[in-house]
């Protein structure tokens, strides 16, 4: 069967992400079928998706969804309706059967399946795409197999997927190029699952809440694939890296011995370590750190679910530093148990983080499936009823979340590694600039204020 897959995230800020998702949906299927990835992001540079399906012909189309909305309070935007149209363009140009799929998806099956008129989805990880594909070609119904919905049929998601997981790698694809061009970063995965229980998370629903750890050596053998494709950096995907410390350390020394030799990044919970890890990972190429701090207060990252206190934030943040790593934290401020003391408390924290860049995000997007989701109906913030596809943000009851969005944007200021949300357009058009001069990677350590500089 000649299957393409679409990738739909246009979201570009602040820089466009490749859509990792969609070599693993291809490697579950390519032994047995053609398959064509067209990605919107690199379509745009060239030639129009119509004429993409026109030339490829397909017999099944499969539309991956991967952002809801911007999940930013100072942006919030939904994105049903470019999906929608995007939806619309694929129906006039092919009549073959359209199946949705990807994370987006998997939180709101029934809202987009009838939003764009989809014969079928996925939930989950897309690897089931390929059960659904034999249960076409056997003529039976699709929606027997476990995680397959149709329009009129409701579904949670099953669970992790259960079979290999392998990855396509498509050396000198449109979409690959494009990603190439735009700073040389691709992604790469080393395990799936999440076994944290961050309240507002949705890896555990999506991705299970057992870690499924990948063979160091091949993700290493990987990581060489995409340098050989012309990868300058590459970022791991895992929901946090180190979730599982002596894994990490595997696959950072399977990097090294496998003679990886472009920089690499990723997203690290600040809690303990053993004593030199990061250094052991800085020795393997590791660049940037990104950790989920979200606050510096310790009531509120209890209530938050969070594995760490503040001080291991401090440690970690010192010990990532002393390996001449780059580093940078993310803040969530206006969640369950914040007040407007617990705010003081984690400004003043931030401010101990020298050498960093310190993104504050303010309201706690409520998804689906989530504890979040259950406190807040709970609390009589939302109803059973609300689908929650129109970004809707946690608010701690006595806290006045846009004086707080007014006091961190003057703050911001006077601080140029202080960034409100994503940055914005400014951001973006920074990092776009630098990846023209030929700069790799998230590039943020660029607004970290030289040593001795306020800041």
């Amino acid at each position: 069967m000649k299957v393409l897959l679409i990738s739909a995230n246009a979201f570009d800020h602040p820089y466009p992400v490749y859509p990792l998702g969609l070599d693993y949906v291809a490697g579950a299927i390519e032994d047995r079928h053609e398959v064509d990835i067209a990605d919107i992001n690199a379509l745009a540079e060239g030639r129009q998706l119509e004429e993409r399906i026109a030339e490829f012909d397909p017999e099944l189309v499969g539309l991956s969804l991967r952002n809801v909305d911007t999940s930013d309070n100072t942006d919030p935007r939904g994105f049903l309706e470019p999906y929608r149209r995007l939806a619309e363009r694929i129906r006039s140009a092919t009549d073959a059967p359209m199946v949705l799929g990807g994370s987006a998806f998997t939180l709101f099956p029934e809202v987009f399946l009838e939003a764009l008129g989809a014969d079928f989805g996925v939930l989950g990880e897309g690897e089931r795409f390929a059960l659904l594909i034999e249960a076409i070609e056997r003529g039976t119904d699709p929606t027997s197999v476990p995680g397959v919905v149709g329009p009129d049929r409701r579904c949670r998601a099953p669970g992790p997927w259960p079979g290999p997981c392998r990855r396509r790698i498509a050396d000198g694809g449109d979409h690959t190029r494009f990603y190439i061009r735009r700073g040389g970063m691709l992604n790469l995965q080393s395990k799936r699952g999440c076994r944290f229980s961050c309240i507002y998370c949705t890896y555990p629903y999506i991705e299970g809440d057992h870690i499924r750890r990948f063979d160091p050596a091949q993700v290493a053998q990987t990581a060489r694939r995409l340098e050989q494709a012309g990868a300058r950096y590459l970022f791991m995907a895992d929901a946090t890296f180190n979730t599982d410390i002596g894994h990490s350390l595997e696959v950072a020394r399977a990097m090294a011995a496998a003679g990886v030799s472009i920089p690499w990044g990723a997203f690290f919970a600040p809690m303990r370590h053993p004593p030199g890890y990061f250094r052991q990972m800085a020795d393997a190429g590791l660049a940037h750190v990104e950790f989920g701090t979200e606050s510096m207060s310790a009531p509120v990252l209890s209530a938050y679910g969070k594995p760490f206190t503040p001080r291991e934030v401090i440690r970690a943040h010192e010990a990532a530093l002393a390996a001449d790593l780059h580093v940078a934290h993310y803040f969530l401020l206006g969640g369950p148990g914040e007040t407007g003391e617990t705010v003081e408390e984690t400004l003043a924290g931030a401010r101990r983080l020298s050498r960093a860049v310190l993104f504050f995000f303010c309201g706690m997007r409520i998804y689906p499936h989530t504890p979040l989701a259950a406190l807040a109906q709970a609390e009589g913030l939302i109803s059973p009823g609300d689908d929650l596809l129109s970004p809707v943000f946690y608010r701690s009851r006595g806290l006045d979340l846009d004086a707080v969005l007014r006091r961190l944007t003057e703050a911001a200021r006077r601080r140029p590694n202080w960034i409100v949300g994503a940055g914005g357009d400014e951001a973006a058009g920074i990092l776009e600039r630098l990846h023209r001069k030929g700069r790799s990677g998230p590039l943020w350590e660029y607004l970290i204020p030289p040593a001795g500089a306020k800041g």
